[in-house]
């Protein structure tokens, strides 16, 4: 089993801005990729829009909802943060895109609606040139389902660099969601030499949210050398 790991030399990233910049019907129309972006996307219902507001520690930044199918563009929201540098106890700053992806496992639309946003991800997956990384939400309260292992062999496919985050960590018991998450990579490994890193969140206790934001932070920095 792998997992993400950091040394203790990894500072902690601090956020100073994050803000919605612009919702974009097609990957042509998204801002000039002259930031690193990372783009968070699963299925409908998975917490996506808890978890993107509890890394920018804004609750209202991007739009939660009870009904699936709430996000149905490509959403950039324009990020500020900062980390202190352990080589020269410097503060340097890092500017980039946080993208919040509509879900597949789409939910109750018309085929027509389904067959855009799925060619619209697609699109964007494949062509975002300042693409640094996808994280790809996974609901740790269930066993491995069969849509989810089947869109990371799309992302294989497209060559698509990407990490697990298992979320909703608080809804059931530390050793149920253990095994959820043990399980899941164990069904990867029937088509994965190696597997991603993986995080495990909870937006409500603030699970996971130091250890995403440093990964973060390392490719910011490695980018920006």
């Amino acid at each position: 089993m792998i997992n993400v790991n950091f040394a203790a030399h990894i500072s902690i990233m601090q956020i100073k801005k994050a803000a919605y910049l612009i919702s974009s019907p097609d990957w042509e129309k998204c801002p000039p990729a002259i930031k690193p972006e990372y783009a968070f996307i699963g299925r409908s219902n998975v917490g996506k829009s808890s978890l993107i507001n509890m890394l920018c520690n804004n609750e209202k930044l991007a739009k939660t909802s009870a009904s699936p199918g709430k996000t149905q563009m490509i959403n950039h929201f324009e990020i500020v943060s900062s980390s202190i540098s352990e080589k020269d106890k410097k503060e340097y700053y890092y500017e980039w895109y946080l993208v919040d992806l509509p879900g597949y496992g789409f939910a109750k639309v018309s085929l027509s609606s389904r067959r855009r946003w799925e060619q619209m991800i697609e699109h964007y997956l494949k062509k975002r040139e300042n693409l640094s990384q996808v994280f790809v939400l996974i609901d740790a309260r269930h066993s491995p389902q069969k849509i989810d292992l089947e869109f990371l062999l799309q992302l294989k496919k497209w060559e698509v660099p990407f990490s697990l985050v298992f979320t909703k960590a608080d809804k059931e018991s530390q050793k149920i969601v253990s095994k959820n998450v043990k399980d899941f990579l164990q069904a990867m490994r029937k088509d994965w030499m190696f597997l991603p890193g993986h995080f495990v969140t909870s937006a409500i206790k603030k699970m996971g949210r130091d250890k995403l934001l440093g990964y973060i932070n390392e490719m910011n920095e490695e980018l920006s050398v």
